[in-house]
């Protein structure tokens, strides 16, 4: 019988807590060689465009796909979850909401293992609903004394702050000064804009950088700077280097970075490569979003919605 899970379903069982570790796992066994990942592929129409990727995880005993359309109408994500020896479908998940905490439990992560020890600021760059996850994530990994926002609406931050300094229990400061969130130990950027939001310039010594808001290959939210100055620049899968990393594509072209140096994340967290070498270093992590951190979180989604009787059977 396969599980239908909704939004709200998915909702009520998935949480960042329970997101973090499952994503840590799946960035280590991609490294060590037991899981496999395929970058994402699109369909590109007129009126609106279909995305897909896919993965197996032996050990999380899944494989499966998420596949997502965009229209005038907005987005639309569901994941298919099958049983990797039977072949089985298990489930197909509505997938906004896993989505969300996924991405932000990659840039966690990467915070993890990249930023300084004692790095206690984080300056953001978006105050939409994907920026809330990127909060979250970096606050359980980072005892964060100050956050400090910056969009282009004053509303829409001053609307972020308060609802997320409720909910994490913490003081978010907003800003319309755009180099001020630079000047953290932490950045993250997570925008629609298809423009640099982010210059080099701004950054001090020290800072690790997640650049979370762009996979397309003409869409940038960190100049040539950002790149220039990073010790370490690390990716997601070197598969996506060419066909979504808009963030690397412009210093890649130019000789400012060469494909040699970017390095996939998971091989830090596996140990085999070193992260961070000094305090003083620039480090970035540009997040483009693997179909392993998907099908993670679906089986954390799927498990918990069979012990908790949570969805609707349907017999294929």
């Amino acid at each position: 019988m396969t599980l239908l899970l909704t939004e709200r379903e998915v909702d009520s069982l998935l949480d960042m807590r329970s997101t973090l570790p499952a994503v840590e796992d799946v960035f280590r066994a991609q490294a060590e060689g037991r899981a496999t990942n395929h970058a994402r592929r699109r369909a590109s129409l007129p009126t609106g465009g279909l995305n897909v990727m896919f993965a197996g995880a032996p050990e999380l005993g899944v494989m499966g796909l998420k596949a997502y359309s965009v229209a005038s109408t907005g987005a639309r994500f569901y994941t298919m979850l099958f049983d990797s020896e039977s072949g089985e479908l298990l489930s197909i998940i509505q997938s906004d909401k896993l989505g969300q905490l996924r991405t932000g439990a990659a840039t966690g992560v990467a915070t993890k293992y990249l930023a300084r020890e004692d790095a206690s600021t984080l300056g953001l760059y978006g105050a939409g609903w994907q920026a809330e996850s990127q909060l979250e994530a970096v606050a359980a990994v980072r005892d964060l004394s100050r956050v400090i926002v910056y969009s282009r609406r004053e509303e829409g931050r001053k609307e972020f702050a308060e609802k997320m300094g409720q909910k994490l229990g913490m003081e978010i400061e907003t800003t319309d000064q755009q180099e001020e969130p630079a000047a953290q130990d932490i950045v993250v950027t997570m925008t629609s804009s298809k423009e640099p939001v982010l210059l080099g310039e701004w950054l001090r010594p020290g800072t690790h950088v997640n650049a979370a808001g762009s996979n397309f290959i003409f869409k940038s939210e960190i100049d040539r700077s950002v790149v220039r100055r990073a010790s370490l620049v690390s990716i997601d899968s070197r598969e996506e280097i060419g066909l979504e990393a808009g963030d690397l594509m412009m210093p890649l072209q130019t000789g400012v970075l060469l494909p040699e140096a970017v390095h996939e994340l998971g091989q830090v967290v596996a140990g085999q490569l070193k992260g961070r070498r000094s305090p003083e270093e620039i480090t970035l992590f540009a997040s483009q979003g693997l179909a392993l951190q998907d099908m993670a979180a679906a089986r954390i989604v799927y498990d918990r919605a069979r012990e908790r009787g949570v969805g609707q059977e349907v017999d294929f």
